[in-house]
């Protein structure tokens, strides 16, 4: 079952002089299986968005139903927080355990579950995300570098088991190595295990090669949805939303400009790199 946001508005601290609307109207449908990116400029209402969807903010005004259960309803909420794993930005701030294995099994012991358990669920969260058990299980997660930090944090989110994965800026901060083994390990879950996957990006170039679908948010409101190829060939739309395409693609326009019959509409440098070498081996036989 999906993921519905129906009609959902939310205001901070309505009622006062400080009122500020975040949420305006919002249509969502999250189906079983996707991977969906929620992209928007600063302000725009993504972490607001993706707050709704496990309970910790409820709706203004709307509902947001997960698996068809309605996160207004208290005696239900658990359930969905369960079934809803949200991973925060910089997640590895909330390490606080002295080994990498305590923290990661914090979430299923406080479900009251049995040792034996708590430690299957451990072992087998760390290996989704590409730690070896036994050599990091032991470790202070503070001894890590800050992609295994990173990876630890989601770890804990998955021994909870979680139906849906949602994702706040998952490398901010990271160098490039941490950045490719955290999106690669997202990719992997999702391929793997059948995850539905949120993923709240300002990289363009990396939702172009890992969600099935956009959602743009501007001003709290739905601008625009589609594949990454559909939307990133509406530049200039994008670009009065305060959003930028792939540098790849930004490159293939101009050059597909100066040279007629080339594809325009890749997202991806592999894309590019093939159409290029397709052009040139046009040229040589024509």
């Amino acid at each position: 079952m999906p993921i519905r946001i129906d009609d959902v508005s939310y205001t901070y601290q309505p009622g006062t002089p400080f009122a500020a609307a975040a949420l305006d109207h919002i249509e969502i449908t999250i189906h079983d299986g996707e991977f969906l990116g929620l992209i928007g400029h600063t302000g725009s209402g993504k972490s607001t968005l993706i707050q709704h969807l496990n309970g910790l903010l409820l709706p203004t005004e709307g509902r947001v139903l997960v698996d068809g259960v309605d996160t207004r309803v208290r005696a239900t909420r658990r359930e969905v927080r369960r079934k809803v794993g949200l991973v925060f930005q910089y997640p590895e701030h909330q390490l606080f355990e002295e080994t990498v294995a305590k923290d990661v099994g914090f979430g299923p012991r406080n479900l009251g579950l049995p040792e034996d358990e708590v430690k299957e669920r451990v072992e087998a969260a760390l290996e989704m995300v590409g730690l070896d058990a036994a050599k990091y299980g032991p470790r202070s997660p503070f001894d890590l570098s800050g992609g295994e930090m990173r990876r630890v944090a989601v770890a804990g989110v998955l021994a909870m088991r979680p139906r849906y994965l949602v994702l706040d800026e998952p490398t901010a901060g990271l160098d490039p190595r941490g950045r490719d083994e955290i999106l690669g390990q997202v990719a992997r879950l999702h391929r793997e295990l059948g995850l539905t996957v949120i993923l709240v990006s300002h990289s363009m170039e990396d939702v172009a090669r890992l969600v099935d679908r956009l959602v743009v948010l501007h001003r709290g409101k739905v601008a625009a949805q589609g594949t990454p190829r559909e939307l990133f060939q509406r530049a200039e739309e994008l670009q009065k939303l305060g959003l930028g395409i792939p540098q790849i693609t930004e490159f293939m326009r101009r050059w597909g400009a100066r040279h007629p019959g080339v594809r325009t509409d890749v997202i991806t440098v592999e894309e590019a790199a093939e159409e290029i070498l397709a052009h040139l081996r046009r040229r040589a036989h024509a």
